[in-house]
C-alpha cells in the first residue's frame, strides 16, 4: 500500500470517505520528514497545515511563564491526524508546541487547500466536521481525566491510544502528560507490570 492509498483508507474509515472524493485531494498532500526536536508547530507560529502522520511521534507542550517548566498536553502517533487546532481553524499564534519525539514523517496538507475541497465536496465538509468533534473530545477528554481519574487509569488510557509510546518518548515527558513525577511513574508501572 502506498502512503497516499493509506491515506485514503485511514480517511474512509475515519469518516466514511469513499474513493472518488478522496482523489480530489490527492494533489495537494505533500509529505514531509522531522528529525528528533524539531517541531510541527511553535509557540506563536499560525498552524498553516494539517497533518497525517506516516510514522513517529509528536508531543504538543507549553511552557510555564512561572517556573519554565515544560507540560506536556497531547501526544500523537502512528496514523492520526496532528494539527494545533485553534490557531488552524482562526488562523491565529498557537499557544503552544508540537515537537516530534523521534523520526517522524508525515503527509500534510495546506488549509487553503483544505477549504477548497470543502467547498467541492460534503465528504470533505463531513470530514472537517468530524476532525473538529474529534478536537475538542480530545481537549475535554484530557480536562476531565485530570477532574475524574487516579494517575493509574490516565496511564492505561494512554498505552490504549499509544502502544508504542514507551518505546520512543522518555520517561520523564510521560510522567508530565500524567501529571505526575518520575518516581510515580516508575511504581506505577512496575504495579501494572506485576498483574
Amino acid at each position: 500500500m502506498t502512503e497516499i492509498e493509506l491515506l485514503g483508507y485511514a480517511f474512509k474509515e475515519f469518516a466514511g470517505m469513499d474513493e472518488e472524493h478522496f482523489r480530489l485531494s490527492e494533489p495537494y498532500w505533500l509529505k514531509k520528514q522531522y528529525g528528533k526536536g524539531e517541531f510541527y508547530n511553535e509557540y506563536k507560529n499560525v498552524c498553516k497545515h494539517m497533518g497525517f502522520i506516516l510514522d513517529g511521534v509528536f508531543r504538543t507542550y507549553y511552557v510555564n511563564d512561572e517556573s519554565g517548566e515544560e507540560k506536556n498536553v497531547f501526544f500523537f502517533s502512528n496514523h492520526q491526524i496532528i494539527v494545533s487546532y485553534k490557531s488552524f481553524l482562526n488562523q491565529t499564534p498557537c499557544n503552544y508546541y508540537t515537537e516530534s519525539m523521534s523520526d517522524s514523517s508525515i503527509l500534510y496538507i495546506h488549509i487553503n487547500h483544505l477549504f477548497e475541497l470543502y467547498k467541492k465536496s460534503h465528504q470533505w465538509e463531513r470530514f472537517g466536521r468530524l476532525v473538529a468533534e474529534k478536537a475538542f473530545n480530545m481537549a475535554m477528554t484530557r480536562t476531565e481525566d485530570f477532574m475524574f481519574l487516579p494517575p493509574e487509569q490516565r496511564y492505561l488510557d494512554l498505552l490504549e491510544q499509544h502502544p508504542d509510546i514507551f518505546n520512543k518518548v522518555p520517561l520523564y515527558h510521560i510522567a508530565s502528560y500524567l501529571g505526575i513525577q518520575g518516581p510515580s511513574l516508575s511504581r506505577i508501572r512496575k504495579r501494572m507490570m506485576s498483574r
